[in-house]
């Protein structure tokens, strides 16, 4: 009888000994913080600019397509210090805006081809519709030596996207490769709608157990565009929201 009584509590002891344990590396699990990351997503970004950019485009002869992917890529999609509130210099322009500027450290070629660090003043702006329509005027209006110095980034003078961004190289930036960067970046989001006007314009209910790419499947649509037309941060959804669908 004491051998089953021992035998009792020892099982009783093993069995609140491995709860604890138990519980111990559950609490351990539960306290590690979790990270969110609260970064806009690109399509978040593009959203927020791409009817802006459509409707200068359309109405100053600029490929909007162009318009986005250098803003996306000089701004790195509105998170560089630059790029971001309170200035919202999309395009790194140098100088002031309605004599509001900011004065940075930027990396300079000597003519020689030797990068040096200068503290430079760059334009101010108070929302990134008035960066994009000072970045129209400078393509429009050209430089102070030059009326025409951009006139090769017209729709009227450049067939494809592809043109004026090659124009744009060696113009508007140095790097060989600015061209590709920027088609690429065009490729990647299918920018290259915002150079039409919108067709139709409807809105969905996403369903319970519906996808992003369901939805993209069922309407013809590519994902990205979807993200970009509702400024979704991911690609997470929630039966009874609804998402804007555009054809252009």
């Amino acid at each position: 009888m004491n051998f089953f009584k021992g035998l009792l509590i020892t099982v009783i002891v093993i069995c609140i000994s491995f709860f604890m344990v138990t519980q111990f590396f559950n609490t351990h699990e539960t306290d590690e913080p979790v990270v969110v990351d609260n970064s806009p997503s690109v399509e978040e970004f593009i959203g927020s600019i791409a009817e802006i950019a459509r409707k200068q485009g359309s109405d100053n002869d600029l490929y909007a397509s162009v318009i986005i992917a250098q803003a996306v890529l000089e701004s790195e999609h509105g998170q560089s210090g630059l790029g971001s509130a309170p200035n919202n210099n999309l395009f790194g322009m140098k100088g002031s805006y309605q004599n509001n500027s900011v004065t940075l450290e930027t990396s300079e070629d000597d003519g020689s081809g030797n990068m040096t660090r200068v503290m430079a003043a760059f334009r101010k702006y108070p929302s990134y519709e008035a960066s994009i329509q000072d970045y129209v005027k400078l393509m429009r209006n050209g430089v102070s030596w030059n009326k025409n110095f951009y006139a090769g980034v017209f729709k009227s003078n450049a067939k494809s996207y592809t043109d004026a961004t090659k124009f744009l190289t060696g113009s508007y930036a140095t790097d060989s490769q600015y061209n590709e960067k920027l088609n690429a970046v065009i490729a990647k989001y299918d920018l290259q709608q915002y150079d039409s006007p919108v067709k139709d314009k409807k809105t969905i209910t996403v369903a319970d157990g519906d996808s992003l790419m369901h939805i993209a499947e069922a309407h013809n649509v590519k994902v990205t565009s979807i993200k970009q037309w509702n400024q979704l941060r991911s690609d997470r959804l929630e039966a009874g929201q609804q998402l804007n669908i555009y054809k252009y």
